[in-house]
């Protein structure tokens, strides 16, 4: 017996296009009314659901979590509105959240390699240059098709940040991903590290604090995004109090970089680099917070709709995942009002449709 679902308002499927007439017949949308009356007919505005790109389901503050944690977090993604997240490195497993019909869509990365002792202990694959290559295959044959980086971090001989590996071993790791077929994304805070992932031919950059005027038009030719996680980067002036006795130096360039986030996300929109929601959930920041991503955004300069479409149709188009289409599967939010003119609609939706089963509506973000 088919399952039908009628949505009966507004279907959005761009930021710029409207259409009515929209069904989910077991689970797959369709254009076309289906012969059979509905089940079930849901009023109200309709978009996909929304892609956190920077998140760390089966990630806590100390490594590896419990499976009842890795479900929990997901399920708050999920009740959120996250209905498709690319893992940006996890020590857990979670192919079998991927096998749960009930849970979001994961593309999962891997785990994080990183420089021996710099990084968060007990997070990521711990590697010199010469092991670098060999750790990118095993990590992009592990994953859905990404391997994550760590591309800096503090060097405490030097007192600030610094690069994680030499310009030709990442050259090499780059080129050994691309080799296995995958994309390959890095953790950047500082400025200096964009010049290497740029020259190493990387396909993203997570946070990208050091974006600067100068780099723009390399992201643009070469058609590099970035996840800027806004609500992670509110933690840096907490990050820099903490650092303010041993390492001075640290400490004031990552208040320089919180400093100019926004006017670094403006420029880079405008320029024409492509920006996709992250949130970094998993270890400092909680789950469940793609909507502030997304307001965090259009507080930094971007239209709302602009922000919307970096968390929904171009996120989706850029991971290669269906948004709104004939024959997609119906992984849709139900908005009281047009979230394109008013982004906190998201906050109380009216329904979440995850593989065409009605999930409830979400709570309001904390």
């Amino acid at each position: 017996m088919s399952s039908i679902i009628e949505f009966s308002g507004p279907i959005l499927t761009g930021p710029d296009r409207e259409h009515r007439g929209l069904w989910s017949v077991d689970g797959f949308l369709t254009f076309d009314r289906p012969p059979a009356a509905p089940d079930l007919v849901l009023d109200g505005w309709v978009l996909p659901g929304l892609v956190d790109a920077h998140c760390h389901i089966g990630l806590g503050p100390d490594g590896d979590v419990p499976d009842v944690v890795a479900e929990a977090q997901a399920l708050t993604d999920r009740d959120a509105g996250t209905l498709l997240v690319r893992d940006a490195g996890a020590v857990h497993d979670t192919r079998w959240l991927q096998r749960r019909p009930d849970m979001p869509r994961i593309i999962r990365s891997g785990r994080h390699i990183a420089r021996t002792r710099r990084y968060l202990r007990g997070f990521a694959v711990e590697v010199e240059p010469e092991d670098l290559v060999e750790a990118v295959r095993k990590q992009a044959r592990a994953g859905d098709g990404w391997v994550k980086l760590v591309g800096d971090w503090i060097d405490r001989d030097a007192g600030d940040l610094a690069p994680s590996f030499p310009a030709r071993a990442l050259r090499d790791a780059v080129q050994a991903a691309h080799d296995e077929g995958v994309r390959v994304t890095a953790h950047c805070f500082a400025e200096d590290t964009l010049d290497g992932m740029l020259d190493a031919g990387i396909d993203c950059i997570e946070h990208a604090t050091g974006l600067l005027p100068r780099h723009l038009p390399r992201f643009v030719e070469q058609g590099v995004p970035i996840v800027p996680t806004l609500i992670n980067i509110a933690t840096f002036p907490d990050i820099a109090a903490r650092a303010d006795a041993r390492f001075p130096r640290y400490a004031a360039h990552m208040r320089s970089l919180w400093e100019r986030r926004a006017e670094r996300i403006l420029e880079a929109y405008e320029a024409g680099v492509g920006i996709y929601t992250g949130t970094d959930a998993g270890s400092v920041i909680q789950h469940g917070r793609i909507i502030d991503e997304v307001e965090a955004l259009h507080d930094a300069g971007l239209p709302a709709r602009a922000a919307l479409d970096a968390g929904t149709w171009a996120a989706r188009a850029w991971l290669g995942a269906d948004g709104i289409s004939e024959g997609a599967s119906a992984d849709v939010l139900v908005c009281a009002e047009d979230p394109r003119l008013n982004l906190g609609t998201l906050r109380q939706l009216r329904q979440i449709v995850l593989r065409g089963e009605p999930i409830g509506g979400s709570n309001p973000s904390n």
